[in-house]
């Protein structure tokens, strides 16, 4: 059974940095695409970040330049560094990995960027 577990969401004031980890088990994730997604109130889930299983890394236009995502195959984990948070990345972040031929999404983790 594929689980992935997030942790690292907190409140931060705008300007602040956090760093957000996931950690995946029930499959071989080293071959997998893997990401965050993120929905804030009353919108719909986008994608913040991914990487795939070679490294190669995709960004939202709002996360370019201030997030950077990066995974440990060893480990099975993917992290999100979110630096320069504004008061628009409050949101519940999800890990998402594409293992077995289907999305896979982590439970969230709830980030508020607030002064």
């Amino acid at each position: 059974q594929v689980q992935l577990v997030e942790s690292g969401g907190a409140l931060v004031q705008p300007g602040g940095s956090l760093r957000l980890s996931c950690v995946a088990s029930g499959s071989d994730f080293s071959m997998a695409n893997m990401g965050w997604f993120r929905q804030a109130p009353g919108k719909q889930r986008e994608l913040v970040a991914s990487i795939a299983s070679g490294g190669d890394t995709n960004y939202a236009d709002s996360a370019k330049g201030r997030f950077t995502i990066s995974r440990d195959n060893a480990k099975n984990t993917v992290d999100l560094q979110m630096n320069s948070l504004k008061p628009e990345d409050t949101a519940v972040y999800y890990c998402w990995a594409y293992v077995l031929r289907r999305n896979h999404w982590g439970s969230g983790t709830q980030v508020t960027v607030s002064s």
